[in-house]
């Protein structure tokens, strides 16, 4: 029953309740009470369940008590345990499914439940403090005790208590445990690092929050994600996530067009109610608020005790910076090279723990994500939690290269091949004609290709209408990253240049970096560079497939940030600078037929909010008066030239 119907079943039985009290005569049962049918307490039988569940409070050392579901296979005796701590749920990840099957009840998000369910694992997940059963004060990815923090606790104190506890009080344990999680889930799993509790023998961060501003949820270089607005709200407006953002169109693209700055929108939504919302708006720079929360700049100030396997995946629409920028700072701490590993997948957010033999349209041949979970998690867990496990091969990186769709091994990252070839930079050129290709620019051809930005028509990051981010059966939020980009390349304010059919096959392995040499007419602007593999014109088996635009690899930059990251500063108008900034990784080979494809844009809308073009203090507040059309230039001559550095892998010679 709908909560509408139930209302008004409600009032009805209220109107012939007070109808019958004023009927003459008595009425024998009235005020006798029926007895509650409802137990004081309800006792299930535990036959027919292969596990034990325990709910507990777990105090802390401030005497905060966080809420953890221990869930203990039947049986079991010196088995390791496997911690997940989340903002999003105890209850909801370990209850997927009302099963008495452990399987089941875990198949669902953190949860990798063949491999917990198949090695027998202790599953142990707890709310943070503040959020659902947890007691506490939230804070969005609460930072470290210091400046930012000037309590005696953060994430890596409560993990290193809740460890503690766990280890004196689930008798079926063999004292070792393991953390692992997604996302923000991620981020509390790197948060362990920070001063481990001797117990903790592994950590497995998947697609880990790392860095707002520069790559990660907030920001992607200075531009704002703005839809990420709901998420914001509906994580902080109340302990349970019960308060839901709601919407008025069913284009994204409409919402926030009639708002106009994302400022405003949070206005008109109330969002100054909830703290982080402010902290954004007050912090649209890379100041000291995000440098001393960066957690990759955290962990290379620190000793690597832990054992490590970063999880990436080469489409996650959400962290897409994070993972590699923390083995980028723990890397070099392995001296023997077998203390920190790196996965890296051809997924979306998250989809390692799911099925994933295809991404959209894109097919790989295999479900990669159940080979990443057998063939490197399985026995890089059982390692080191199980006692006297096999020490099974785990090689340093393995990495998925798509076009070809195979797992490489190889010993770091990046790297072209397991043996016999190495990765150097080559220059892609955007050339005169929207021509693109190695050969430097000459003398004698035009100097510039040039667009028109209109803010009030920005181009949409994908086909209309657009949905908000969301995970439904029906969401495509998550594949948008391998969307078909010939719907941009049609447009006249996006710049495509095009390479001439490729011979032979080109593999990249590792970040492009878009170097580009461009003028505005305005004083401030977003450049958007994608690097896209063009698909020939038909594919045989792939109905479809022909003449796909598959973007490999692309990001935005905030033109203001041009000169320092903390300190914007206005665009001179009309004067051609150099703009440096580095592309999410890839592992690709464009494969002969193909071609390579650069994209040049200045708005990517709704996803990013609109750079009015007129430099503002801070484009949160930019008023309507302030979006002004641009002349935006991408140089080519000599002297001047764009292009888009690859790291392409070649044999040794």
């Amino acid at each position: 029953m709908n909560a509408t119907r139930h209302a008004g079943w409600l009032a009805a039985m209220g109107s012939w309740l007070i109808v019958g009290w004023c009927l003459p005569g008595p009425s024998p049962a009235f005020g006798q009470g029926l007895p509650n049918e409802t137990p004081a307490r309800l006792v299930i039988p535990a036959d027919d369940f292969d596990h034990v569940r325990r709910d507990v409070m777990i105090p802390m050392r401030d005497g905060v008590k966080l809420h953890t579901v221990i869930l203990v296979p039947k049986g079991a005796n010196r088995a390791p345990m496997l911690l997940t701590r989340t903002p999003y749920s105890a209850d909801v990840l370990t209850g997927h499914a009302p099963s008495a099957h452990l399987g089941p009840v875990l198949d669902g998000y953190d949860n990798p439940a063949d491999v917990i369910v198949e090695e027998g694992y202790i599953r142990v997940v707890q709310d943070i403090r503040g959020k659902y059963g947890s007691e506490g004060d939230y804070v969005m990815n609460r930072p470290l005790r210091g400046p930012l923090n000037p309590t005696t606790v953060d994430h890596a104190t409560d993990t290193y208590d809740t460890i503690d506890w766990l280890v004196k009080n689930v008798p079926e344990s063999n004292g070792r445990v393991g953390i692992l999680g997604i996302s923000y889930d991620g981020f509390l799993t790197l948060m362990a690092l920070v001063d481990p509790h001797p117990a903790l023998k592994v950590a497995v961060p998947m697609n880990p929050m790392v860095d707002g501003w520069v790559g990660d949820d907030w920001f992607h270089n200075g531009a704002f994600r703005q839809q990420n607005m709901p998420y914001v709200f509906e994580q902080e407006a109340t302990r349970a996530n019960e308060a839901r953002w709601w919407t008025t169109h069913d284009d994204d693209y409409d919402l926030f067009m009639g708002a106009g700055s994302a400022g405003e929108l949070g206005k008109r939504r109330r969002l100054d109610q909830v703290g982080f919302w402010r902290k954004l708006t007050e912090h649209p720079a890379y100041d000291a608020f995000w440098q001393q929360q960066a957690v990759d700049k955290l962990l290379a100030a620190r000793p690597l005790a832990v054992p490590v396997m970063i999880v990436h995946g080469l489409w996650d629409q959400e962290d897409i910076y994070g993972a590699l920028a923390v083995y980028r700072a723990l890397e070099p701490k392995d001296v023997n090279n077998d203390r920190v590993h790196l996965v890296i997948g051809p997924w979306y957010h998250g989809q390692q723990i799911e099925e994933a033999s295809r991404l959209g349209a894109i097919r790989f041949n295999a479900d990669t994500a159940y080979e990443f979970r057998h063939r490197f998690l399985k026995p890089f867990l059982a390692r080191f939690l199980k006692e006297g496990a096999p020490a099974a091969p785990v090689p340093p990186v393995a990495a998925f290269e798509t076009g070809t769709n195979r797992w490489l091994e190889l010993g770091a990252w990046p790297a072209g091949c397991p043996a016999d070839c190495r990765v150097e930079p080559r220059r892609l050129y955007l050339g005169t004609g929207l021509t693109a290709g190695f050969d430097e620019p000459k003398a004698g051809g035009t100097a510039f290709e040039e667009y028109v930005s209109d803010p009030a028509k920005p181009v949409p990051y994908r086909q209309r209408p657009i949905q908000g981010v969301g995970y439904g059966e029906d969401a495509t939020w998550s594949i948008w990253l391998v969307d078909d980009q010939r719907e941009a390349s049609g447009r006249p304010d996006v710049l495509t240049f095009v390479s001439p059919v490729l011979s032979e096959p080109l593999k990249i392995s590792g970040s492009p970096v878009a170097n580009l040499v461009a003028s505005t007419s305005g004083t401030d602007s977003d450049w958007v560079v994608k690097l896209i593999d063009v698909y020939p014109g038909q594919v045989g088996g792939q109905p479809g497939m022909g003449g796909y635009q598959l973007m490999v690899s692309g990001d935005i930059f905030r033109g203001r940030y041009r000169e320092s990251l903390e300190t914007p500063k206005p665009i001179e108008p009309g004067v051609p600078l150099p703009y440096r900034f580095a592309l999410p990784a890839a592992n690709h080979v464009f494969l002969p037929g193909h071609r390579v494809m650069v994209q040049v844009q200045s708005s990517w809308f709704p996803l990013y909010d609109r750079n009015p073009q007129t430099f503002v203090p801070n484009i949160f507040f930019a008023r309507p008066e302030d979006y002004r059309t641009a002349v935006q230039r991408v140089h080519h001559a000599p002297g001047q030239a764009s292009f888009v550095e690859l790291p392409v892998a070649v044999e040794k010679r």
